[in-house]
């Protein structure tokens, strides 16, 4: 019987020097993979815990212009939490893209980068033009 792969996406690399004979090395990146996700989450945590705090703290205010000021400023710091747990999740999904032998592991590692940097990319963008309200 033959083991040919049925799709393109099916597609399998057999026999590599790295899973074969480092097999130890890729268990302890795998491990690494799983470390950094985890690290990601908790950085997007973190964020959106400081950003609740401080957003109920800004509009517990009572002059509007402080209330605005306050929010916005709680909205800058929430998006360099979102950035930076973006860029983790990117990094870990390389890392296990790379581990991986798999061509439907590439096609998924590509659309999450460009979904992830567009993200980023519009979120820095609007990060600008909070900071800029900000410091007229």
């Amino acid at each position: 019987m033959d083991s040919a792969p049925t799709s393109f996406f099916d597609y399998v690399r057999e026999g590599s020097v790295l899973h074969d004979q480092l097999a130890w090395l890729v268990h302890g990146l795998e491990y690494l993979v799983v470390a950094i996700d985890i690290f990601g989450c908790v950085i997007l945590l973190i964020g959106a815990t400081r950003f609740a705090v401080g957003f109920v703290r800004a509009e517990l205010s009572t002059d509007a212009k402080t209330r605005v000021k306050g929010v916005n400023m709680e909205r800058v710091e929430l998006g360099r939490y979102i950035l930076a747990g973006l860029e983790l999740l990117i990094v870990s999904d390389i890392i296990h893209t790379a581990l991986s032998l798999a061509m439907a592991d590439l096609v998924f590692l590509g659309l999450l980068v460009i979904i992830r940097s567009l993200i980023s990319y519009f979120l820095d963008r609007e990060l600008e033009q909070v900071k800029k309200e900000l410091a007229e």
